[in-house]
């Protein structure tokens, strides 16, 4: 397509956009700039990501977090809980915890379950707030409720420490599994440390090998760790097989 205008956009069919957007599709960088620059939320945000990922365009984070704001001037609450981790993390700004606190929470008040979550590990570790773990637990009960697999597995935390609820090992192991079948790689990592608990090593190593599906380099490297201090050297080595695919 040499031009691409709104106007064509606008004349398309559900099937002829969805095409035109599908990941791979040659005009697809140019149908959400322009959807973007002609003001539809849903593609700010996108176009946001896209350049704070260096996906499919070079990555510019300044430039990402401005078509965040363009979103989020809409209402757009996963644009809004964006804005919120480029201040949480500096991405495109200095780093400034408060305001990413301030900008979860209004993402958390759209009952976005990212914010829910956001929010809640803030409050939960008193971060530039007062700390407030029954408040982080109801946030997260919440997004929970949602299927949101990493809140989920925070619940579990909660229920391992005894953290606002008693302590209950068998709501903590299922929380994990649910995380974890959620595709939650913290969730798949305590899975894996519930099983070995319980006895099931098989089952363990199938979760552990899941880790590296989604998990970030400093995950993975933990989890190594974790499992160099195991003291059954059978399982030490089984388990980082596991983890790297080797087995």
């Amino acid at each position: 397509m040499a031009t691409l205008e709104i106007e064509t956009l606008r004349a398309m069919s559900a099937e002829q956009l969805s095409a035109l957007l599908a990941p791979g599709s040659p005009d697809r960088v140019a149908a959400i700039r322009l959807t973007a620059e002609a003001g539809h939320a849903d593609a700010q945000a996108a176009l946001g990501q896209m350049l704070l990922d260096g996906r499919e365009l070079p990555q510019d984070q300044a430039a990402a977090i401005g078509w965040f704001h363009k979103a989020a001037e809409q209402g757009h609450a996963m644009a809004v809980n964006m804005i919120g981790r480029c201040f949480e993390l500096g991405w495109g700004v200095p780093v400034d915890k408060a305001r990413a606190a301030q900008w979860f929470k209004a993402a958390a008040d759209r009952g976005l379950d990212w914010g829910l979550y956001n929010y809640a590990k803030m409050l939960a570790e008193g971060t530039h707030l007062l700390e407030d773990k029954p408040g982080a637990l109801a946030l997260l009960r919440k997004a929970a409720g949602m299927g949101h697999a990493k809140s989920i597995n925070l619940v579990g935390s909660f229920y391992e420490d005894g953290l606002v609820v008693a302590k209950d090992l068998a709501a903590a192991a299922e929380h994990y599994r649910l995380a974890a079948e959620g595709g939650d790689f913290r969730g798949c990592f305590n899975h894996a440390r519930m099983l070995i608990y319980a006895g099931d090593i098989e089952g363990a190593l199938r979760w552990i090998g899941r880790i590296r599906e989604s998990a970030t380099p400093a995950f993975i490297a933990k989890t190594e760790a974790w499992l160099h201090a195991a003291p059954d050297t059978a399982l030490r080595d089984r388990g980082i097989a596991a983890l790297h695919g080797l087995r």
